[in-house]
């Protein structure tokens, strides 16, 4: 079945439902008196999901067909290290902030769709795009706290993950959804394993779980997010990943019983607006 734009800002939003629960695990994880470094739950976030991957090939062996190895290589550099500055991102300034200041990859990425994807991006496009940031910023209102220097390290998560979509709208246009999830996995590991050497501790039973459990709604989020982005362009499907942040208000409602403040909700209102607009113009 070919997805259409619309089916693929769906499984945006389905993803982002498990990717803000990523957020929390790696937050838990990265706090408290045993805490891990960014460093291994980035190689904990890789390896169990290729443990995953593997299981999955043993069972249906898809077809491996040519690998674009540069372009995987580029990919996995920049992811590796996005994610590991984001998860490091988390520990050192408020979980809110630090997702706010990361979002800027969506903006990020659909300038650089236009100069690296020559993807017509229209006014309306890109006005719809920044009203979700404000909407973002609304919910989160990121105090001057988030202005420190440790913000940097949320903002070179932000530039790292734009790169990687651009990286991973290209693979989408030649290589299988299972290709790419193997290779981005198996080349993650190799390159989160490196990083590993200097700061490894023993997880305890329950760090064990919360990394396998971590690392299961990431590749669960990827499986979504890789034909999704074959189903539409990258500056109309990216946008949709502000829908994190609904998710994790919804999370710290559920779980910590956190009420949404009334600018929170104004902000959800303003982000699922943007995303009506995008997919407007997106099926247009």
């Amino acid at each position: 079945m070919t997805l259409t734009p619309r089916m693929g800002a769906a499984l945006i939003v389905v993803a982002c439902s498990l990717i803000a629960g990523t957020a929390v695990l790696a937050k838990m994880l990265g706090t408290g008196p045993d805490a891990l470094s960014p460093f291994q739950i980035t190689w904990g976030r890789y390896s169990f999901a290729l443990i995953w991957i593997v299981a999955f090939y043993i069972l249906r062996r898809p077809k491996i067909s040519y690998l674009n190895v540069p372009l995987h290589l580029v990919r996995v550099t920049f992811g590796v290290g996005g994610v590991t500055a984001l998860f490091a991102s988390t520990t050192l300034i408020p979980l809110s902030d630090a997702t706010a200041i990361s979002f800027l990859n969506v903006i990020i990425a659909m300038a650089l769709a236009h100069f690296f994807l020559q993807e017509k991006i229209g006014s309306v496009r890109w006005f719809a795009a920044l009203c979700a940031f404000c909407g973002a910023l609304l919910i989160v209102r990121p105090g001057m706290a988030s202005f420190q220097p440790f913000a940097f390290i949320a903002l070179l998560a932000a530039f790292l993950l734009a790169v990687e979509v651009i990286a991973l709208k290209l693979l989408t246009r030649a290589e299988p959804m299972f290709q790419i999830l193997l290779a981005s996995n198996l080349l993650g590991t190799v390159f989160a394993s490196i990083g590993l050497l200097f700061v490894w501790q023993m997880p305890t039973p329950e760090q064990w779980l919360m990394l396998a459990a971590l690392a299961t709604l990431m590749v669960s989020a990827q499986a979504m997010f890789v034909p999704a982005l074959r189903a539409g362009d990258a500056s109309f499907i990216t946008p949709f990943t502000y829908t994190t942040l609904l998710f994790a208000t919804v999370y710290d409602f559920a779980l910590f019983g956190d009420v949404p403040l009334f600018w929170s909700v104004i902000g959800a209102s303003v982000i699922i607006s943007a995303g009506i607009v995008l997919a407007i113009r997106g099926s247009r």
